[in-house]
């Protein structure tokens, strides 16, 4: 059988084949991310979890949430309620036996559900997360209205998402390792011959900060900060919702 042929372009296309990548990794998905991240992704969320300014009465949305990572860090941290999306079901799968615990479980329920056509009414959601998933979107515009549209006014998003290092020799050894010795690693073990060829690819498509930035104030957010995480590998992105 044919591999099948990697998708960068936005559309239909590209959310099919996110769709189905994920599904086809998502028994291997954490620990290729501990294992190729070092560790540090956990790091990562964490912090972007402290950016977002919510209480235990709020109601918080996990966007592309996968086997749960970011919700349940939301949930330590905040102690809110969330909702985890996402359009892979499998990945789903492999988030369920994390909330075995009745606590967990009665503060995060999980939907198997398309980011662009979100299943809820307007203004649900005080606070969204995402990590490393926005990229993925097949159309990434329609996306971040989408998740305008379900926050209440001055609502926060929180979105975690790679970006390439500024300084130029750090970035020289991290596109090696990005481009060569990480794709090997997780073709390897996920056994998926175009999963992590699939990530340093979609990185290097995505939008600059003051790119990204202007994306979301078109999207109807404003006060947008950003946060630079080991030197730019990976940037936290915090924008409020002015825009019913």
């Amino acid at each position: 059988m044919a591999e099948p042929q990697m998708v960068l372009e936005p559309g239909k296309q590209k959310k099919h084949y996110v769709r189905n990548m994920f599904n086809a990794i998502a028994h291997r998905y954490d620990f290729l991310n501990h294992f190729l991240s070092f560790g540090i992704d956990i790091l990562w969320r964490k912090k972007a979890v402290r950016k977002l300014q919510v209480s235990d009465e709020h109601r918080v949305l996990d966007l592309a949430c996968g086997t749960a990572d970011f919700a349940l860090e939301a949930i330590r941290q905040k102690g809110c309620q969330v909702v985890g999306v996402d359009i892979a079901l499998r990945m789903l799968k492999f988030a369920r036996p994390k909330i075995a615990d009745e606590k967990i479980r009665s503060r995060l329920a999980l939907i198997n559900a398309d980011g662009e056509n979100l299943p809820f009414k307007e203004h649900s959601f005080h606070g969204m997360t995402i990590a490393f998933g926005i990229r993925n979107m097949g159309d990434m515009q329609r996306a971040l209205k989408e998740i305008n549209r379900v926050l209440t006014l001055d609502g926060q998003a929180i979105i975690l998402e790679f970006s390439l290092p500024t300084f130029f020799l750090f970035r020289q050894l991290y596109l090696f390792y990005f481009k060569n010795i990480l794709p090997l690693i997780g073709r390897l073990v996920s056994k998926d011959p175009a999963a992590y060829s699939y990530l340093p690819a979609s990185v290097e498509k995505f939008p600059s900060i003051g790119e990204f930035t202007a994306q979301l104030k078109m999207a109807g957010f404003d006060r947008v900060e950003h946060w630079k995480l080991l030197n730019g590998v990976a940037v936290i992105y915090r924008a409020t919702k002015i825009i019913p």
